[in-house]
C-alpha cells in the first residue's frame, strides 16, 4: 500500500485509511466480533491509518480500536482520535483545559495507550478554531507527552484555512469527494504548501457514490442517514455530504456510467479522491471484511481516467454545486 507523509509528525500513513465511526454507532449495529474482524482485514490489506473519536458509541469505537491495536502489537499502526464533542452543546466555552484534559485522559484509557498519536478537535465552533489559546494549550499537551500531535476536523473551507495558518497544526480533516469539490481547489493546495496533512472523510458521501442506493432506499432508525438528513442531530453536511438524497442518487447513477469495467462505482470514487493533489489519506468506513478489503484494493488500481474525471466536474457543476458549494 502506498504511504504518504504527515510532515509535521515525521511519520507516514497508508493512503487508504479506515474510518471507525460506524464501529461505534450511527450507521446501524455492528457486533464486536465483526468490528474486530473488519479492522484486522483492513490491516492485513495494508491499511495503517485508523480514525476514531471519543463520542463514537460513547467510546465503543475507541475501545474496539484499542483492543485491535493490542492484538496487532507487532504492526506499526497510526491511530487518530478526536475530542471536543462530549459537551452537551457545541459552544466555545466548553473547550476548557479541564474538559480537554478529562476527555484526552478518557481516550488514553479507551485506547489503552500512554500517548495519543493524533488528537483532532472534533468539528468545533469557528470561534474555537480562531482562538490562539487553543493552539497554545495543545502545544502544552504535546510537550507533556499526552499527545504526539494535533489537528482539526472541520466543516467548512474557511475553518480549514484558519487552522492551516497555525504553525503546529499537523492535519486537517475535511469532507471531500466527487460531490464536494471546493476543498480540492481552496484547501488542499494551501495545506500542501504548509506541510499540513489532509485527511478526507466521507469520500463516498455516506455511501451515495457507491451507486447502490435507489430513491426508495431506507436505513435503520439509528442510522444518521435516517435521522440527520436535514441536520437534526449535527451538521447536515455530514450526511450525504449535504446533497439532497434523491438528487445524489441520480447523480451517482450518472457518474457510475463512466466507471472502468471491472471496477466498482465505490472504488472509482475512492480512487478519484486519492488521485487529487494534496490528499494524504482517506478514511472510508467499512462494516464488514468484504468492504474493508474492497476499500484497501483501491490503492492498487490504475489512476483515474480522464473520462471519469471530466464527468465528475460536469456532473458537479450541472447538478450538485448549487446544493453544497457555498455552504461549506
Amino acid at each position: 500500500m502506498e504511504t504518504r507523509d504527515f510532515v509535521r509528525l515525521a511519520r507516514s500513513a497508508s493512503v487508504i485509511g479506515m474510518g471507525c465511526w460506524q464501529l461505534g454507532a450511527d450507521w446501524g449495529s455492528v457486533d464486536d466480533a465483526t468490528a474486530l474482524s473488519t479492522l484486522h482485514a483492513a490491516a492485513d490489506a495494508g491499511v495503517t491509518f485508523f480514525d476514531t473519536a471519543d463520542v463514537y458509541g460513547d467510546g465503543r469505537s475507541e475501545r474496539l480500536v484499542g483492543q485491535f491495536i493490542r492484538e496487532r502489537a507487532d504492526t506499526d499502526l497510526f491511530v487518530a482520535t478526536k475530542t471536543g464533542r462530549r459537551a452537551a452543546a457545541q459552544e466555545d466555552s466548553h473547550y476548557t483545559e479541564a474538559n480537554l484534559r478529562s476527555w484526552i485522559a478518557r481516550s488514553l484509557d479507551n485506547l489503552g495507550v500512554e500517548r495519543l498519536d493524533l488528537v483532532q478537535w472534533h468539528c468545533p465552533p469557528t470561534a474555537t478554531i480562531e482562538r490562539d489559546s487553543m493552539y497554545d494549550l495543545f502545544d502544552q499537551f504535546v510537550s507533556e507527552g499526552l499527545i504526539a500531535g494535533y489537528g482539526v476536523s472541520v466543516e467548512t473551507v474557511q475553518q480549514a484555512l484558519t487552522a492551516i495558518a497555525h504553525p503546529h497544526i499537523a492535519s486537517v480533516q475535511i469532507i471531500a469527494n466527487a460531490f464536494r469539490l471546493r476543498p480540492f481547489v481552496e484547501v488542499m493546495p494551501v495545506a500542501a504548501q504548509a506541510g499540513v496533512a489532509i485527511i478526507v472523510r466521507l469520500p463516498l458521501a455516506s455511501g451515495l457514490l457507491a451507486g447502490t442506493y435507489t430513491r426508495d432506499s431506507t436505513f435503520s432508525h439509528d442510522d444518521h442517514r435516517t435521522y440527520n438528513r436535514n441536520g437534526e442531530a449535527f451538521d447536515k453536511g455530514e450526511t450525504f455530504s449535504g446533497v439532497p438524497f434523491d438528487i445524489g442518487v441520480d447523480a451517482a447513477a450518472q457518474l457510475a456510467t463512466f466507471v472502468t469495467p471491472g471496477v466498482s462505482a465505490a472504488q472509482a470514487a475512492l480512487r478519484w479522491v486519492i488521485d487529487q493533489p494534496g490528499v494524504t489519506t482517506i478514511i472510508p468506513g467499512a462494516r464488514n471484511v468484504t468492504q474493508a478489503q474492497a476499500n484497501a484494493s483501491v490503492a492498487l488500481l490504475p489512476a483515474t481516467t480522464p473520462e471519469y474525471s471530466n464527468a465528475v466536474i460536469r456532473i458537479y457543476d450541472e447538478v450538485i454545486r448549487e446544493h453544497v458549494h457555498n455552504q461549506w
